[in-house]
């Protein structure tokens, strides 16, 4: 017979077990879902900035689990991306993008859904009771006033995908800008590597945010270095690789905010009651080096005010 006091002591240890037990199911990870197109640079900014966010926010390893898709920029790449973390039962889902924000909405409606680096969010309609983020717009009218005065072009190509919301705002704002900054739109296209070769008959090149362009935009700049094209973008990621002027929301400010939600929603709080975010740091970089090998001069006062040049 085991004694009553070897009873009790195994009792204990038995509780203790499972109040440990209950503790750690109570405390179990929670799942993040990221999708990140492609070899996209500024997504890749702002995922660093991201996962550094959630361990300032104490949330980390024990807390969260992240599951990553990595899709190709085309739309069925982007949908089963969405799908297999809605398949996994991931509990939040964060989107980088405009194309894979919208794929991820049109699968579920009950998954809390995160975006950053979405191109006028109110616009392409990815706001709703289950999405909020933060948006990336930034003052097209602004890039290209500032991008005529460094290249004084008269035929503008914008590049762009028709299957993609926000690039088809920002190829329609710049259109609305042809007579007031006195140039002539030509539009391009761009779903694949190979549809770059199309661009010809213009003498600067405004690059959207288009997952596909940005994609293969080691391509397109060298077709526009050969070419002696002069680039600008609103989308950071280029300017190293020869794009003259960027103007773009700040990534590493895109990646913090969407860590922030991500935290509140972990400890607790609704989706529909945390608003939209503005960028609030937008960067102007200048590829001063790349201008003066295409003989531009680029205005002092640019110079002044943009948070990097580089020589």
């Amino acid at each position: 017979m085991i004694p009553r006091q070897s009873v009790n002591f195994f009792a204990l240890i038995a509780f203790c077990f499972l109040l440990f037990t209950a503790s750690s199911v109570g405390a179990a990870e929670k799942t993040v879902g990221v999708i990140m197109t492609g070899n996209i640079p500024y997504y890749r900014e702002i995922h660093k900035a991201f996962t550094e966010g959630l361990a300032a926010e104490g949330i980390g390893h024990g807390t969260v689990e992240i599951i990553q898709q990595t899709p190709n920029p085309e739309p069925m790449s982007w949908t089963n991306a969405a799908r297999k973390l809605v398949a996994v039962g991931a509990d939040i889902i964060v989107s980088y993008g405009a194309p894979a924000t919208l794929s991820v909405l049109n699968e579920t409606t009950d998954i809390p859904v995160v975006f950053a680096g979405v191109y006028d969010p109110q616009g392409i309609g990815v706001l709703g009771k289950n999405g909020t983020g933060v948006s990336s717009k930034v003052p097209v009218g602004s890039l290209l006033k500032n991008f005529k005065s460094i290249a004084g072009f008269s035929n503008l190509g914008v590049v762009y995908s028709e299957s993609e919301k926000d690039t088809v705002i920002q190829m329609n704002e710049a259109k609305q800008l042809e007579g007031t900054l006195n140039f002539k739109m030509t539009k391009f296209n761009i779903k694949k590597s190979d549809d770059a070769a199309r661009i010809a008959n213009v003498d600067a090149l405004f690059l959207t945010t288009g997952c596909a362009a940005q994609h293969c935009v080691s391509n397109i700049l060298g077709l526009a270095r050969k070419a002696k094209l002069p680039t600008a973008t609103t989308i950071g990621g280029g300017e190293t690789s020869g794009v003259i002027l960027t103007i773009a929301a700040n990534p590493q400010e895109q990646g913090r905010e969407a860590a922030r939600i991500v935290a509140k929603v972990v400890k607790g709080a609704k989706i529909a009651t945390i608003p939209l975010q503005m960028p609030r740091k937008i960067d102007m970089i200048i590829n001063l080096k790349e201008a003066n090998e295409l003989g531009l001069k680029v205005p002092f006062d640019l110079l002044t005010s943009a948070t990097r040049v580089i020589k």
